[in-house]
C-alpha cells in the first residue's frame, strides 16, 4: 500500500496538511455508496493519546473477517446552501438518534478534509454482522466504513486519486472518529504510530504490515467470548483521559514500542511462546494502567479471571499454544493458530462456555480489511 503517500512522507512533507483537498471546490451529484468494514484487535495495545486523535505510543493489531459493520451512505445535494451538516442515522432500518453527536463530532473534525460534508443530506445505514451488546467494540468497524463511503463520494470529485492516497485518508480521516478505526482499514496485520521496526509508519494513519510472516501466523484464529454484553462502565475516551497523569504512564509507552519491536520478531521468527508472553502481558497491562488511574476502574469480571486462569492451565497441561488478550472490556479473545481450532473448541464448549454470558461465544479469524459492496444487507 501507499507508494505514491511514502515520498512526501519520506522527504519529511506528511503532515494533516497532505490530506486537504486539491480539486476546486464543488457539490458531488447524489450518489449511494456501500463499505464493509472489519473490526479488528490490538495485540500491542493504545492507551493514551495526544490531540487530535494521536497515539502516545504506537500499535499493532489483527484484522478480524466476520466481524464487520456495513455501511451505506446516500448522499442528496442540498438546495439552499448553509454550513450545518444534515444527516439521518439509521442502524439495522431502524432510526437510532444516540449515534447522532458520534457522527456529527466525526463531521465535524473532518469539515476540512471533507468540505462537501457541508453541502447535502447525508443518509447512512448501517448494521453489524456480530449481534450488538456483544461486547466487540464497533466503533472501530463503524467509523472506518463511514470514512470509506465518504472517500467514494470525495473519489468522484477528483478520479485520478490513486489507491494508495484513498486508502490512506480513508485511514486518516477514520482516525477521527474513532483511534482504533484507522487499523480496520486494510489488513490483515496493521500498525498505527510512528515505530522505528515499521517503515513508514505514521501517528497519522495505519500501515499495513507485510513482513513475510512465519506460516503459523498466517490463518490465525480468534474466538470471542462473551463474558459480559452491552456498555462499557468506563468508555475507552474517559479511559485515554486518564493517562494524562497516569504514574506510570511513561513507562507503559516504552514498554509498548519495546513491545512491538519483539512481537514483530517473534511472529517472522515463529516463536509462539515469544508472541504468547508479549500478547498476554500487554492484555494484563492494558488492565493495570485502568486499575492504577485515578479514579482507578476495574473493567474485568470474575469470569474474566477464571477464563484467563483455565486458559493458562490449558496451555501447560497440554502444549497447544492457545493466548488470550483483552480490549477495554470483560470479554476475551482467544488467539490460537488454526491447526488447533478443533481442540481449542472442544476445550471452550468443555470448559469456557459456563463462563459466558448465555453460552455465547464468536468464531472469527484474521481477514483482508474493507470492501466496497454493491448491495447493502436485505435490500
Amino acid at each position: 500500500m501507499l507508494c505514491g503517500v511514502w515520498k512526501y512522507y519520506l522527504c519529511g512533507m506528511m503532515s494533516e496538511q497532505f490530506f486537504l483537498p486539491k480539486y476546486e471546490p464543488k457539490v458531488p451529484s447524489s450518489q449511494t455508496v456501500i463499505w464493509s468494514a472489519p473490526s479488528n484487535i490490538a495485540l500491542v495495545k493504545y492507551w493514551g493519546k495526544k490531540p487530535v486523535q494521536l497515539p502516545a505510543n504506537a500499535s499493532v493489531s489483527f484484522t478480524l473477517s466476520n466481524c464487520k459493520t456495513i455501511t451505506e451512505v446516500t448522499f442528496f445535494a442540498k438546495k439552499l446552501k448553509d454550513d450545518k451538516h444534515s444527516f439521518d442515522v439509521l442502524v439495522d432500518d431502524v432510526s437510532n438518534e444516540s449515534f447522532r453527536p458520534k457522527i456529527e463530532s466525526f463531521f465535524t473534525k473532518a469539515q476540512e478534509y471533507l468540505p462537501f460534508l457541508s453541502s447535502g443530506h447525508f443518509q447512512i445505514r448501517t448494521t453489524n454482522t456480530f449481534p450488538h451488546s456483544s461486547g466487540i467494540a464497533s466503533s472501530a468497524s463503524g467509523m472506518a466504513a463511514l470514512a470509506l463511503c465518504l472517500m467514494s463520494i470525495e473519489k468522484s470529485l477528483d478520479p485520478t486519486m490513486s489507491e494508495d492516497f484513498f486508502l490512506a485518508k480513508a485511514s486518516f480521516l477514520a482516525r477521527l472518529g474513532s483511534g482504533s478505526a484507522c487499523r480496520s482499514i486494510k489488513g490483515s496485520m496493521v500498525a498505527w504510530g510512528s515505530h522505528p521496526a515499521v517503515s513508514n509508519s505514521s501517528d497519522l494513519f495505519g500501515v499495513p504490515l507485510r513482513q513475510p510472516w512465519h506460516e503459523f501466523f498466517l490463518n490465525y484464529q480468534d474466538t470471542i467470548l462473551i463474558v459480559e454484553e452491552g456498555q462499557k462502565q468506563v468508555s475507552s475516551t474517559a479511559g485515554h483521559d486518564l493517562m494524562h497523569n497516569h504514574p506510570f504512564a511513561q513507562q507503559r509507552f516504552e514498554q509498548a514500542e519495546t513491545n512491538l519491536s519483539d512481537l514483530i520478531t517473534a511472529m517472522t521468527q515463529g516463536d509462539l511462546d515469544e508472541f504468547i508472553g508479549i500478547v498476554e502481558s500487554e492484555a494484563l497491562t492494558l488492565h493495570a494502567m485502568m486499575m492504577t488511574s485515578n479514579p482507578a476502574y476495574v473493567l474485568m469480571q470474575p469470569a474474566t479471571l477464571s477464563i484467563i486462569t483455565a486458559v493458562w492451565n490449558f496451555r501447560k497441561s497440554t502444549q497447544i499454544p492457545i493466548c488470550f488478550t483483552l480490549d477495554a472490556g470483560a470479554n476475551v479473545h482467544l488467539l490460537y493458530p488454526k491447526s488447533v481450532k478443533s481442540e481449542v473448541l472442544s476445550f471452550i464448549e468443555q470448559e469456557l462456555v459456563a463462563y459466558c454470558q448465555n453460552g455465547r461465544y464468536i468464531c472469527d479469524e484474521l481477514g483482508e480489511g474493507s470492501i466496497q459492496l454493491n448491495v447493502y444487507p436485505n435490500s
